[in-house]
């Protein structure tokens, strides 16, 4: 394996040229750089499972992410002009990164925090990992990806291996409020996965990840503003350490660090690769919960562990020739 043979750029990742970004050329594997921000994005991620939940309580969730987001949006640009990124942009564009926002930033969290209200947390996380089937399907569907028949086995291998994983929730998850709450999610993922596909074309028309993040988040905080306003909702913050915490870890490394991480990602290694994260993440995440919830592992678990193993590997490696 080795890094993709271009420079990147003052605003910190590298942009996909129209050979790698998968237009009939083979794209190599991953390189030490594209594993970094791989693994990276998957143990952020991991954890902000366990920080939603300690969110939820007396805050309603759509303010919750409104308070999210307001913290991260100025760090991004911070980090913006920081690295040398552009921040002024043309209406045209703006438009852009106000459907980001929407898809990204607002419906995808919005659905995916509602859904909690009807399912458990496990079966959520399995729901998100649709996103690397949806991932593929609207790359190929919006972007001109071809259909990789490696990576699509590998990430149903995976899929597989989670629904062993959770099994024992899954069985449980009968009428009305887990079938809205299943609504919910694959909802949730489709609206992640058209946020992927804006992501992935503004980076081959030249806009830098950094700025189309930070543009995006602060879409995304109007947006669930609105939101929380047509609801009704309460703008406040509970005033204990469980809350603040958790808060601060979801805005800071769960929305600028990994957002980042997962944006370069995406333009590195294309849609389908990166959403792989999708299907690792509820592995670790499952890990944390062995420690931390105290979740007791069972055969078919341990089968599942080994099926999204296999999938990993059949994902992030390509065959030679």
């Amino acid at each position: 394996m080795t890094e993709i043979p271009h420079p990147v750029p003052a605003s910190g990742f590298a942009r996909a040229t129209p050979d790698e970004s998968g237009r009939g050329a083979a794209r190599p594997g991953f390189g030490a750089g594209d594993l970094g921000l791989f693994a990276g994005t998957v143990l952020v991620w991991s954890t902000t499972w366990l920080a939603l939940k300690l969110q939820l309580g007396t805050v309603d969730p759509q303010v919750s992410i409104v308070w999210r987001f307001a913290i991260a949006a100025p760090l991004m640009f911070l980090v913006c002009k920081l690295a040398g990124a552009r921040i002024v942009f043309p209406l045209r564009t703006h438009l852009r990164f106000a459907a980001l926002g929407l898809f990204f930033y607002s419906t995808n969290f919005l659905l995916f925090y509602n859904a909690g209200h009807y399912v458990v947390s496990g079966l959520l996380a399995v729901i998100f990992s649709l996103a690397s089937l949806t991932n593929i399907g609207l790359a190929a569907l919006f972007l001109g990806e071809p259909l990789r028949p490696r990576v699509a086995l590998g990430a149903l291998i995976g899929l597989g291996g989670i629904t062993l994983m959770f099994w024992h929730e899954l069985d449980g998850s009968m009428g009305t409020g887990p079938l809205i709450g299943l609504g919910l999610g694959i909802f949730g993922c489709l609206s992640f996965s058209f946020g992927n596909v804006l992501a992935a074309k503004a980076q081959r028309d030249g806009i830098p990840v950094l700025s189309a993040n930070a543009w995006g988040l602060t879409y995304g905080v109007i947006l669930n503003i609105i939101v929380a306003l047509a609801a009704g909702s309460t703008f406040t913050i509970e005033p204990t350490a469980r809350y603040i915490f958790s808060l601060l870890w979801l805005a800071i490394p769960g929305s600028v660090l990994v957002f980042w991480m997962y944006l370069a990602l995406l333009g590195r290694v294309g849609a389908d690769r990166a959403g792989y994260t999708a299907v690792v993440t509820p592995v670790l995440a499952l890990l944390v919960s062995t420690f931390v919830e105290d979740y007791r592992w069972s055969v078919l678990a341990v089968a599942g562990l080994a099926l999204v193993a296999a999938g990993n590997f059949l994902v992030l490696t390509r065959r030679k020739g």
